[in-house]
């Protein structure tokens, strides 16, 4: 069941990676490794700054296609790359545009430098990619994209921004408000130009790319080139330099495929139980109802799932991403349109549980694994007469999957499922009842731990409160031992009266015990020592108002007194006159 693997797997590149590309199959690449095998980032030509920052992040030997575009982009060289996911085009073009603006000086809404990204998602990838070293050179970065605050972008440029990493529908928007200029702009770039194309925004980039002076670098990046991106190489780039990782047909030698033939009552089954296997999984479905509808499904199944799509809110789709980053989340159903662009280390498997539009849409979803060399599997499920379909979008894409028939019932092949990892629903349910029962314990532990704390503060308390006691006896004269002992008595009096804590009848005695005796004693003198007062006198000091209430009657023509002498008759009287 050998595998081979796309030569036209190219995806949307924006991420940093810090771990050196194991395989690289093109005579290009292969020529750039021979001649430049010692290369470093400080043999560039880069500044110092960002070659040091560079290694505190842990890179410090460029990719191929970094070593071969930053010398001639540093240089102001027009700028042609093409290459698949991992090969780190964004250093590629982000570091030596960042350089050149280095010590400039820019003005109040008008950038110098622009980057034009198909997505949002991608936009703040890049953002974020390159920030650390813009605030090395001291520039000043700001991401421009739908389903964010207009608002807080407009007051960032109206501030000053040297680099404007945007959407294009977005940018647009903005400069047809009047809060934003293209005229100053010294480099253009487009990043993942050919997701541009497919999403229907060269329309939009032409216009922005048509306000931007000419003779001014431009650097554009695809992974293909068909007519549309061909007619934007001719028009707006000169004379460029072309750098490829990957021909047109990229190999990615780390990638399996998998065809998997599903009945459709087993298709649900199936995919809860490869959505439950360990690690990090991306499932694409073709609709945002869809995606919300799987995700639901997944999380009924045990199995920690959330949809990401275009009808959430930017602020739940940027948390949603973040908590699959972090591992709060083990499975990410998400659309076409919503994944292009994301990049999560460590998904190591891809679900297609609806088939993809074309080859396209199919590449850009393996695209989320296998990344800069790590080994990744695409498994994609197949109704009976979706197998035609399936068959030729295999085809287009350029790739072989290997074909396996699910007979029913839910259980897998063991080869299938030692490619997929699936699990059945037992397994899942054990385990996630033992991460209950362990979560239970921990509670139970921190709650034995907070009633040792509350009973050590109860101690000391009581510590504290017989010293003081003490104290004070002292300073009255009186025995320190058994004014601790009557203050402590009254939370030993419940214990002796059983018979009534039970609701027994109990005879009454005419007259008070001993006891009782002691304690109103005791309250007589505790009572004298505030000052004589007793609850009986407290009552007759109050003013003559809360006797009247007391008794029962109000003192009407007090108030009405004091308020003038106007009774409830005599108001009416006075509007009958005034009538």
């Amino acid at each position: 069941m050998s595998i081979t693997s796309s030569d036209h797997a190219v995806m949307p590149e924006n991420e940093i990676e810090n771990e050196a590309v194991t395989e690289v199959t093109t005579e290009v690449v292969e020529s750039v490794e021979d001649t430049t095998p010692e290369v470093t980032f400080a043999d560039l030509g880069l500044p110092e700054g960002v070659v040091r920052k560079l290694a505190q992040n842990g890179v410090t030997t460029p990719f191929p296609i970094q070593a071969a575009t930053i010398p001639d982009a540093l240089a102001g060289k027009d700028i042609l790359g093409r290459g698949r996911t991992g090969s780190g085009k964004t250093l590629s073009f982000g570091l030596p545009t960042l350089a050149r603006l280095a010590g400039g000086r820019t003005e109040k809404k008008r950038p110098r430098a622009v980057i034009l990204t198909p997505t949002r998602e991608l936009a703040m990838q890049v953002a974020d990619a390159l920030q650390p070293y813009g605030d090395v050179l001291g520039l000043k970065m700001k991401v421009v994209c739908g389903g964010t605050s207009m608002g807080n972008q407009i007051y960032a440029l109206e501030r000053g921004v040297d680099v404007l990493v945007a959407t294009p529908g977005r940018l647009r928007d903005i400069i047809n408000r009047g809060a934003c200029s293209l005229e100053d702009v010294q480099v253009s770039v487009l990043d993942e130009a050919d997701q541009m194309s497919d999403l229907g925004f060269l329309p939009e980039v032409t216009e922005l790319l048509d306000q931007v002076p000419a003779g001014g670098q431009r650097m554009l990046f695809s992974a293909t080139m068909e007519n549309e991106i061909k007619t934007l190489v001719d028009r707006y780039l000169n004379e460029p330099v072309l750098h490829e990782v990957d021909a047109a047909q990229g190999a990615v030698t780390t990638m399996s495929h998998h065809i998997l033939i599903v009945k459709p009552k087993d298709k649900a089954p199936v995919t809860a139980a490869i959505a439950s296997r360990k690690g990090r999984t991306i499932i694409f479905v073709r609709t945002q109802l869809g995606a919300d509808r799987v995700a639901e499904q997944l999380r009924d199944a045990g199995a920690k799932a959330e949809a990401l799509h275009g009808g959430m809110t930017q602020g739940a789709r940027t948390r949603t991403l973040a908590d699959f980053k972090d591992g709060y989340v083990n499975v990410l159903v998400a659309t076409d349109v919503a994944a292009r662009g994301i990049h999560v280390d460590g998904i190591d498997l891809v679900l297609n549980v609806d088939p993809a539009g074309d080859h396209k849409d199919y590449l850009h979803r393996a695209g989320r694994t296998a990344r800069a060399g790590r080994t990744g599997t695409v498994v994609s499920l197949a109704l009976p007469h979706q197998r035609r379909q399936i068959f030729r979008l295999m085809e287009d894409a350029g790739v072989d999957a290997s074909r396996h028939i699910i007979q029913g019932g839910g259980a897998f092949e063991p080869e299938v499922a030692e490619i997929t990892g699936a699990r059945s629903m037992t397994e899942v349910q054990a385990e996630s009842a033992g991460h209950a029962a362990q979560q239970a314990e921990r509670e139970v532990a921190q709650l034995t731990k907070q009633l040792e704390r509350a009973q050590r503060r109860a101690a000391e308390l009581r510590e504290e409160a017989d010293r003081l006691v003490a104290r004070m006896a002292r300073e009255r004269g009186e025995d320190p031992e058994t004014a601790v002992a009557e203050a402590n008595e009254p939370a030993e009096a419940p214990v002796a009266e059983p018979a009534e804590a039970r609701g027994d009848a109990v005879a009454v005695p005419e007259q008070p015990a001993a006891q009782d005796v002691d304690r109103t004693e005791r309250a007589e003198r505790r009572d004298g020592d505030r000052g004589g007062f007793r609850r009986d006198d407290r009552r007759d000091d109050r003013r003559p108002f809360d006797r009247d209430r007391d008794r029962g009657g109000r003192s009407f023509e007090r108030r009405d007194g004091e308020r003038g002498g106007f009774r409830r008759d005599d108001r009416r009287d006075d509007r009958r006159d005034g009538d």
